[in-house]
């Protein structure tokens, strides 16, 4: 799994109530993770992998509410008041964030956007397929 490396502008997403608000920059060029796992197949979920140094919350730290499962690894982040996850800490990246595509305020502000599948429901054996951050 590939993407491009340079970053592009800061853009605005967050949760449906407005409670929780983010800023992420990204290239204008991205490839999104669509994963079949029990938690993403659920909720559709898009994976749009940042590193830490890319992604600022400017709005609602006392709104969020984590829920883990299985090995603990994974941060699921949920917003206290309307219950969507726009962003987590991904167990494939700790140390960087996955932002839910579909909560971006202006998805079409890309010059390209496309998707690849990933196998979560065997997530050990295919976990290697993900990218480093460092590539990112």
């Amino acid at each position: 799994m590939t993407t491009h490396q340079k970053k592009g502008a800061w853009r605005t997403g967050g949760c449906h109530c407005g409670a929780v608000r983010f800023d992420v920059r990204t290239p204008d060029e991205i490839e999104l993770v669509d994963c079949n796992c029990s938690m993403c197949h659920r909720t559709g979920y898009l994976h749009l992998i940042v590193g830490a140094k890319d992604f600022r919350l400017t709005r609602g730290a006392d709104k969020i509410t984590t829920y883990t499962f299985n090995t603990g690894a994974a941060k699921h982040l949920f917003c206290a008041v309307c219950g969507v996850k726009s962003f987590y800490v991904p167990r494939s990246h700790p140390d960087g964030y996955s932002v839910n595509f579909r909560c971006l305020d202006a998805p079409d502000s890309f010059a390209s956007v496309s998707t690849t599948e990933f196998d979560g429901r065997e997530w050990e054996k295919n976990a290697g397929d993900l990218a480093p951050l460092e590539s990112r």
